[in-house]
């Protein structure tokens, strides 16, 4: 067999030669829609690579980028990592220190970004020695003005640079992309992938049990590039050469509604947020969905309701998948076997509600707090562990592997196997909170919340929530004859986390409960405000 190792261009190089004139479709930051091909694409790409590396970009180099899902930014991963450099999707929604500490920590040379979030990079760019160069993803146009050194127009450096480019042949174990994650307290933690990790995930993907996409399928992105790379979709769809949907910065319900019905979409990505706004549009407008077959929904658990609206009245079959970041991040995808199908339709829906079974690539075991193993018996709760080619060692610039002896990771997910193979997480071993499809971490509001002068303890719980799936409630003990209020406490931590961080909702009580080891006893806290009702607004 010939020992070719796989460089991830080559998927864009099959899909331009096999299915050149296939289309991907982008919602343009600056208004309207774009059209392009696969052969375009490619060609511009090897355009952009050229132009990377007169600005000094080598081999191993990060190069950043702070981007929604357009063709510019899909056109930056394969013509970054495709060179042998290391794409570094940075999210624009996080905290401002939070960014500062990733790009500083990636060590990232350049950063691609979209011209209406040059105030999130301005913001930071006196804390990262790093940084050399900007490249703004727009046209000389739309090009604002900014006070960043060393800034390029992206269409202006594509067109000054050479069409012809020769990717190099890369071991697979090459570095091509980086994400933080930040769903753990402290710092957010680096996964590197490699060509052979994305690629082995694409090529799972893809198979009949997963995502099934062929040179038939018309896919929404709708998932961000930034968040925990895409679900693979960047590669998988160039991989079989499906037509390719990229929604920009408006994800409202009537914004993708739209993109679905002009663009026949048949497949779709997205945190069960997204899904909420879309059948919310659909219910005050009489929308349809007539094009559309499947919805992959993964970030947090799918409501039984969601999986029957979609299913009932659009006729659209609902897929819940899992994953993580150190995944890569497809972990488990929800597809029914042959007795699953032979059950009644309550049985049917209660399976489908789960996570689901691992794709091949993905071992996964269940483990007490001893590290034995637990029976897959759809009850015994316990660790959720996994290992496999694209399952993280360890993270980015950490000297410490993050495997246990028998190279298992522990996914901080507490869950129960059944059966039938199938996955469910059942609780979360750590405080933080999902919301929207995104980490907030409870520690972190505590600790700033904390700081307010009329604050004696802070505790954050996460509750249930009929959009965001959870939001955060700030419980305060005051100081003695203090009585801050939510508004005060919503100002108050404006300039410390993220605007989508700020509690929806905060509470006084006499005394917050402590555990025995001094901690805040959560568990105590989360049934006393059982049912607690979020304001109106």
């Amino acid at each position: 067999m010939q020992p070719r190792p796989q460089n991830l261009a080559y998927i864009l190089e099959h899909a331009a030669r096999v299915h050149g004139d296939r289309e991907i479709v982008s919602a343009a930051v600056e208004g309207g829609i774009h059209r392009t091909t696969y052969r375009e694409t490619l060609g511009r790409t090897k355009r952009l690579a050229n132009a990377l590396r007169r600005l000094g970009v080598g081999p191993g180099d990060r190069v950043a980028t702070l981007a929604w899902n357009g063709y510019r930014h899909l056109e930056a991963w394969y013509a970054i990592a495709g060179q042998g450099a290391v794409c570094h999707t940075v999210n624009p929604r996080l905290f401002a220190d939070q960014i500062a500490f990733i790009l500083d920590h990636a060590g990232d040379r350049v950063v691609l970004i979209d011209h209406t979030l040059l105030p999130v990079l301005e913001a930071v760019a006196d804390r990262l020695p790093a940084l050399e160069a900007v490249v703004v993803m727009t046209d000389a146009a739309h090009m604002p003005a900014t006070g960043l050194g060393n800034v390029h127009c992206y269409e202006t450096l594509l067109a000054e640079a050479a069409p012809a480019f020769d990717w190099p042949e890369l071991p697979e174990e090459t570095p091509s992309s980086l994400c933080y994650t930040s769903g753990t307290t402290g710092n957010p933690k680096g996964v590197a992938y490699t060509h052979r990790s994305n690629l082995l995930m694409a090529y799972a993907c893809n198979s009949a049990d997963a995502f099934a996409l062929s040179a038939m399928s018309t896919v929404l992105m709708v998932v961000p590039m930034f968040h925990a790379n895409s679900w693979g979709l960047v590669y998988a769809a160039p991989m079989v050469g499906a037509k390719l949907v990229l929604p920009g910065p408006r994800l409202d319900g009537a914004s993708i509604h739209s993109l679905i019905e002009a663009e026949r979409v048949t497949f779709s990505a997205a945190v069960p947020t997204i899904w909420t706004l879309l059948l919310q549009h659909l219910e005050a407008t009489g929308g349809r969905l007539d094009s559309m077959k499947e919805v992959v929904i993964g970030g947090s658990a799918v409501p039984a309701a969601m999986i029957r609206t979609f299913a009932d009245s659009y006729g659209v079959d609902v897929l819940h998948a899992w994953g993580m970041t150190e995944l890569s991040p497809i972990g488990t995808v929800n597809r029914p076997t042959v007795q699953v199908l032979a059950l009644p339709a309550g049985e049917r829906l209660a399976i489908a509600a789960k996570q689901g079974r691992p794709l091949y690539g993905v071992e996964m075991r269940i483990a007490d707090d001893n590290g034995a193993s637990l029976p897959h018996d759809g009850r015994s709760a316990g660790r959720l562990m996994v290992r496999g080619p694209w399952t993280v060692e360890r993270y980015y610039r950490h000297e410490r592997s993050a495997l246990d002896a028998g190279g298992w990771f522990d996914t901080g997910d507490i869950a129960t196997i059944d059966g039938f193979g199938y996955m469910q997480v059942t609780d979360r071993a750590k405080d933080v909170i999902k919301s929207g499809g995104e980490w907030i971490s409870s520690v972190e509001l505590e600790n700033a919340a904390m700081g307010h002068p009329d604050v004696a303890l802070a505790a954050v719980i996460g509750l249930p929530h009929p959009t965001w799936d959870e939001r955060p409630l700030l419980v305060i003990q005051p100081k003695a004859g203090r009585t801050p209020n939510g508004a005060e406490m919503r100002a108050f931590l404006a300039d410390k986390v993220a605007r989508w961080w700020l509690p929806d909702d905060t509470v006084l009580v006499e005394t917050i409960p402590l555990a025995a080891t001094g901690k805040i006893n959560k568990l105590k806290l989360r049934e006393q405000f059982r049912g607690h009702r979020w304001p109106a607004a």
